[in-house]
């Protein structure tokens, strides 16, 4: 088991989640007129936060099951809701990633925020605490509350900093979030008085939740609740209308943020709660998903080829990524869970990176059409460098991070079926088409506007925002085994929940629920690649199992299993 972690007598979980809000609060000490110690002061908070999560990386123990660094306290009990607070290795790379941009968020608005700068940064600080939270949060109604408070903070970035029809984006962004939420709040309080039917106890425990029994309709309607919510969030191809507005109107930092981390919350919401709380369900609705992943790839990827506005233009290459996230989700196996994972990482760096490199152009020049450009490289060369790099990365050239997770994600596509693998392959060709032409037609030819001859090149602050991203960049690609070793555990937990003898173990008889039909004693889940789960040493992806999923450990939380 791995012990709490405390700096200064605070446990580091709890310490990282509301270091940022702690932040925020102090912040409305400093006197709105100082804008240099506003800014100052938000830097020094995310920093502190990025440093203070490092441990989580350093001191998080490989190949163990289920969480670490748990904290645990009563916080309503007479209706079992606690404060419980948990990671695993998809956790702790998801909460690295947060404090990581939220940092570098925080300093490239230096230049671009000039009014109501207080109140800016102490909402940056809040969105950080309740992206934190969700990736930590093990409890569901604690879980709801970090998922709803992320919501208000983007909001108000989007509705007050952001561009000219930033209202309407922002309205947009809340209504599609909230229904979503809605749904799966009433699915969370089904599965609450669920349990209760079945062990007498009312509990909002995340690992105890797990091994709720439900009878197939049952598992249907709760995963189509939860999968709505995460699908929005996302977003997933039809539910992906209100992306494209929030991202350009949005500041930069909030589109760093948005497509950064709060994508990747609903990414995360399906590996950690609709796929192992309703495997049935998952596998009922894995091709319908699959297919819906695929004409996302594609669709993300001719949309973002027509677009006249670079920022547009990211905005959409985004629904065809994480396309490719979900697709290697539902391919139910090692290599596509293991690559989806690192993707969502991937992502966050790269089209975080991208939006940065826009904001930099756009803080110049005031636009973001792409006629207004050409020649840049011969002005911004270290501008051009580095927007290279990370235009790469995001079309997935091998040695940089994007090519690692794609690859994996298609070799778990091909293992469940080829075709679906060769059709969604025709996105990284279209992704390299729309990212180079782009690229093309901004940094290289003549210089045809006068207004592109005198653009300064990076400044030092610019530089620093974008090194550290294109570290973490190349060092993905160049030896992702650092970062795929802490999802060998999480990938293969998630799978043997998906077997089905797992699912056989957790489903009732009709009669519990009043007549429902009952499917999971019945049912064949013979999940694709299940046979390949961990190459134990390496972390990389196996063909032969060190992990039996047909005769899998109990599960966590279960009488028996190790609780972490």
């Amino acid at each position: 088991m791995t012990p709490t972690i405390a700096i200064m007598g605070i446990p580091i979980l709890t310490l990282v989640t509301f270091l940022p809000a702690v932040g925020a609060l102090l912040l409305l000490l400093v006197p709105s007129a100082k804008v240099g110690m506003v800014r100052g002061f938000t830097f020094v908070v995310t920093i502190l936060t990025f440093l203070a999560s490092l441990p989580l990386f350093t001191a998080f123990q490989m190949g163990q099951r289920g969480m670490q660094f748990v904290e645990r306290a009563p916080w309503v009990p007479n209706l079992g809701i606690q404060y419980y607070l948990g990671v695993d290795g998809v956790s702790v790379l998801l909460i690295l990633l947060t404090t990581l941009l939220s940092a570098v968020a925080a300093v490239s608005s230096f230049s671009a925020i000039t009014e109501k700068v207080k109140t800016y940064m102490a909402l940056l600080l809040v969105l950080e605490t309740g992206m934190i939270g969700v990736f930590a949060a093990l409890d569901l109604v604690l879980f709801y509350m970090f998922w709803e408070v992320v919501l208000i903070p983007m909001y108000l970035l989007i509705g007050v900093w952001g561009g000219p029809r930033r209202v309407y984006a922002a309205v947009k962004f809340i209504l599609y979030t909230v229904v979503g939420s809605l749904l799966m709040l009433v699915g969370i309080l089904y599965l609450y008085f669920a349990y209760h039917a079945a062990f007498g106890e009312y509990t909002f425990d995340l690992i105890r939740l797990y091994d709720t029994p439900l009878a197939h309709s049952a598992q249907l309607w709760l995963f189509g609740a939860f999968a709505l919510a995460f699908a929005i969030k996302v977003p997933m191809f039809p539910f992906h209308t209100w992306l494209p507005d929030a991202h350009v109107e949005a500041p930069t930092a909030g589109s760093v943020i948005l497509a950064g981390v709060l994508l990747k919350m609903g990414t995360y919401g399906f590996f950690r709660f609709a796929m192992p709380l309703f495997p049935e369900g998952a596998l009922a609705f894995a091709p319908w998903l699959i297919a819906l992943s695929v004409i996302g790839i594609i669709y993300g990827a001719l949309v973002a080829m027509v677009q006249t506005d670079v920022k547009k233009l990211v905005a959409y290459s985004s629904v065809s990524h994480l396309g490719f996230v979900m697709l290697g989700l539902f391919a139910l196996n090692m290599q596509g869970i293991q690559g989806s994972v690192l993707q969502m990482i991937n992502h966050g760096l790269s089209t975080g990176a991208l939006f940065l490199a826009v904001g930099i152009l756009y803080e110049r020049r005031h636009t973001r059409e792409i006629s207004e450009f050409g020649g840049i490289s011969e002005v911004m060369p270290w501008f051009a460098a580095m927007f290279l790099i990370v235009s790469l990365s995001s079309l997935g050239l091998p040695g940089l991070n994007g090519f690692v997770g794609e690859f994996l994600i298609l070799l778990g596509a091909f293992k469940m079926n080829p075709w679906v693998a060769g059709i969604s392959a025709t996105g990284v060709i279209l992704g390299a088409v729309y990212l180079l032409w782009m690229f093309q037609r901004v940094m290289f030819g003549p210089i045809t506007n006068e207004k592109n001859r005198g653009l300064p090149d990076l400044t030092r602050r610019e530089f620093w925002v974008l090194a550290p991203v294109i570290v973490f960049i190349v060092w993905i690609g160049v030896y992702p085994n650092t970062f795929l070793r802490f999802l060998d555990m999480p990938s293969a937990e998630l799978i043997e929940r998906m077997s089905s003898r797992t699912i056989a173990e957790r489903v009732v008889e009709p009669e519990f629920y009043g007549g429902d039909e009952p499917s999971g004693t019945d049912m064949e889940a013979t999940l694709p690649g299940d046979e390949a789960v961990v190459d134990g040493e390496a972390g990389m992806p196996a063909d032969s199992a060190s992990v039996e999923i047909d005769a899998p450990p109990p599960p966590v939380g279960s009488p028996g299993s190790v609780t972490r």
